[in-house]
């Protein structure tokens, strides 16, 4: 089970790294320009945050097999339809019904590993699992820079789009129902919808997963601006081509794997949120050092950017994974995490809405430095969580 679900998320980034990789040879084609690029960026997240809302609440009431088996669905029609047009406006809509597909993913997969995780050991369990949205990135990119240099920008959706239904349909055939769950009987069957509305309900009035999620705002807002710019840098301002450039902007996906397996196993003896801080200042020093080091040689590019991964992927994956699946409960797993999601996806939309502005204005160099005033803010929205959890006096 811990298999299907890691393989079915490692296996949406093939579905959402496409646009990404493309970009410099959507720019060169006369397809797009920089602002129209931003602009589906945020149409894309946008849509994608609201999906989590909506997927996280829906993931707990039909469970994780076909909301995952039919997003990856939906998600592989949309990457079929987007390589077979020319339209800035196709584009658009099409790319932003893929956010909403490509939403499913994880309120389901996390829904589907609460079921087999208890409290005890899902740190460490989650943390290899979560290794599935390092490795999803970090085979895509390089192997949609390959098939971008040899056949073109179209074969980065239609190949995906293969791979993603192949997937789906392994989920439909192989997820199933686990042992955390209600006994299958007729009366807990009748007890179930109205546990379910009340522990969503106080997912929303959870403070705790407050902080969670505008932790995860400026995490994911860091996260988003590597992962759907790093490949158009690299190529733009060190001189890469497209292969070798998504090839290095790999490397930030290869330091997240390391890190989210170091904090997963710590966060069950340590403690989730004071790991996640640490690391949070971590990533602001490793950001610090890309203002210095970045465009010097590959090999410093490749290992600057592994730092920066390690230390942001490792709060990524407890925030939203553990902690959250923690403060969610059996009945509002699904919930939990896509309410963390989809704050946090609201920070991935401004991307879109302010990375393209902000270097067309000041010149790439401006990346850095706002990087690092983000990994601090993220930091700095845990410190209230200890006295949030902190047991009344006696």
């Amino acid at each position: 089970m811990w298999g299907v679900t890691w393989l079915a998320y490692a296996t949406y980034y093939f579905g959402r790294k496409g646009f990404s990789s493309a970009k410099a040879s959507l720019e060169s084609a006369g397809l797009l320009s920089i602002g129209a690029m931003g602009v589906i960026d945020s149409l894309y997240l946008a849509a994608y945050s609201l999906g989590q809302f909506g997927n996280g609440a829906l993931g707990d009431r039909i469970g994780a097999r076909r909301l995952v088996g039919y997003g990856l669905l939906a998600s592989a029609a949309l990457c079929a339809a987007f390589g077979s047009v020319s339209s800035a406006v196709l584009f658009a809509v099409l790319w932003g019904l893929n956010g909403l597909a490509q939403a499913s993913g994880w309120p389901g997969t996390t829904r589907a590993m609460a079921e087999w995780t208890t409290p005890q050991n899902r740190g460490t369990v989650m943390g290899f699992w979560s290794t599935c949205y390092q490795v999803g990135p970090l085979l895509a990119g390089p192997f949609l820079g390959v098939l971008i240099h040899r056949f073109g920008w179209r074969a980065a959706f239609h190949v995906p789009a293969i791979i993603l239904l192949v997937v789906a349909l392994l989920v439909l055939v192989l997820v199933k129902r686990g042992p955390r769950q209600l006994p299958q009987t007729s009366s807990a069957e009748a007890e179930e919808p109205e546990l379910v509305r009340q522990a969503q309900r106080a997912v929303v009035k959870n403070p705790t997963l407050w902080c969670y999620g505008m932790s995860y705002f400026f995490i994911k807002f860091t996260r988003y601006a590597l992962q759907l710019w790093l490949p158009y840098y690299l190529q733009k301002q060190v001189g890469y081509a497209v292969d070798v450039a998504n090839t290095v902007a790999s490397a930030f996906e290869g330091g997240g794997f390391v890190g989210v397996i170091a904090i997963g196993a710590l966060s069950d003896r340590l403690g989730r949120v004071a790991l996640s801080a640490l690391s949070l200042v971590g990533l602001s020093l490793a950001l610090l050092g890309a203002t210095l080091f970045v465009g010097d040689t590959t090999w410093v590019n490749v290992l600057v950017l592994a730092s920066i991964g390690a230390f942001l992927f490792a709060p990524d994956s407890i925030l939203c994974g553990a902690a959250a699946q923690d403060a969610g409960g059996v009945h509002a797993t699904s919930m939990a995490t896509g309410f963390v999601n989809g704050i946090g996806s609201i920070g991935a939309l401004l991307v879109g809405l302010t990375l393209p502005a902000l270097a067309k204005s000041y010149g790439w160099q401006t990346l850095w430095p706002l990087l690092v005033a983000m990994g601090l803010l993220a930091a700095l929205c845990l410190v209230p969580v200890r006295w949030l959890n902190r047991p009344p006096p006696t």
